[in-house]
């Protein structure tokens, strides 16, 4: 038997939270039928909403007894939103994914046999950019944004995947709740780029998993605030992780 909780970090999405928990529910409705070894929940982490999607997500906690879990956070941000679910966490498998499912469905069941099948694995990172990944409507000044940050990753702090953050991670329990104690606080999206990152130097089994992603431009986040974020953060990354090495370095016989 093994279990997951799918961590869905949410931001006044009142447009999409009906339509992805649904999707998402009726998915792993179905694929349990032939899977009946694996249990699951969809966990809501509502962080910060100042529209309805308090209510939304409550009746789907209702609807969904057992199935659907909604939490509220008063502070905002995914980083703060995914270390709450985590530390909340009971499921043999931790993850998120975006609310609009950018990433195809699928993916979750593939994931889910993927841990079944190799109990070495211990994180997924879905991927945009790797061989076999296929992405839809994606503009060319996304493509940009996206090459130009994975090139700083990879040139700045040593990444080795090929994407640094998808909105599709998945990661067996124990794992995830070693790396959110050892992560930084920023409670933005940086933070699971940090995750990631932290998961490389730990040595951490990576599974960086082609996907099929669909660019979604009907979105919350805001693209010049997020950039800015990320660029003070790889510095800020860049600049802990040499004091960590130093302090490796001296602590070693």
């Amino acid at each position: 038997m093994i279990s997951i909780n799918i961590l869905f970090p949410v931001l006044n999405e009142h447009k999409r939270l009906e339509n992805g928990i649904e999707n998402t529910v009726r998915y792993l409705t179905e694929y349990t039928t032939s899977h009946s070894d694996v249990d699951y929940v969809c966990t809501i982490l509502d962080n910060g909403s100042d529209d309805d999607t308090p209510d939304i997500g409550k009746a789907l906690e209702e609807k969904h007894p057992g199935v659907v879990k909604y939490v509220r956070i008063e502070q905002r941000g995914v980083g703060i939103a995914f270390k709450t679910g985590v530390l909340q966490n009971s499921a043999d498998i931790v993850g998120y994914m975006d609310i609009d499912l950018s990433t195809d469905i699928n993916t979750l069941g593939h994931a889910i046999e993927l841990f079944q099948s190799n109990s070495s694995l211990e994180y997924i990172n879905g991927t945009r950019f790797a061989k076999g990944s296929k992405t839809i409507g994606r503009k060319w000044y996304r493509k940009i944004t996206s090459a130009g940050l994975v090139f700083l990753l990879r040139n700045a702090l040593k990444m080795k995947c090929t994407d640094g953050i998808c909105g599709f991670t998945f990661i067996r329990k124990d794992v995830a709740e070693k790396l959110v104690k050892e992560a930084g606080e920023d409670k933005g999206w940086f933070y699971m780029i940090e995750l990631l990152l932290r998961a490389e130097r730990a040595g951490t089994n990576i599974l960086d998993l082609p996907v099929t992603f669909t660019e979604n431009y009907d979105t919350t986040v805001n693209v010049k605030k997020t950039i800015k974020n990320y660029i003070i953060n790889i510095r800020r990354l860049r600049k802990v992780f040499k004091a960590e090495d130093k302090h490796d370095k001296k602590d070693r016989p």
